[in-house]
């Protein structure tokens, strides 16, 4: 399903009193000022392991994520097309994948 270099969307889970612009899925806590909400990472796949996936952000940060994770998709071609700014490699100076 996932080859290294591809890129790859990891929907995640926030918790804070100021959702960002790019949040969605915000809800209010019942009594209280923080929300929960959703936000969309852009990320490009670096290794991949046996039960895992190895990604890296746009600032280089690498996380391993499980092969099942509901949360972890391909990126659509449309996310790759308008989006592709969002997804490391896309600024100067940020080495690619091999």
């Amino acid at each position: 399903m996932f080859k290294q270099g591809d890129p790859v969307v990891y929907r995640k889970t926030k918790h804070t009193t100021h959702p960002g612009p790019r949040a969605y899925d915000t809800d209010p806590e019942p009594r209280g000022e923080y929300y929960t909400y959703a936000v969309d990472k852009y990320w490009v796949i670096e290794q991949i392991d046996q039960d895992s996936v190895v990604v890296r952000t746009r600032k280089g940060k690498i996380h391993a994520i499980k092969r099942d994770d509901p949360r972890l998709r391909a990126a659509n071609w449309w996310e790759r097309l308008f989006l592709r700014g969002r997804f490391p490699g896309a600024e100067a100076g940020m080495p690619k994948a091999n």
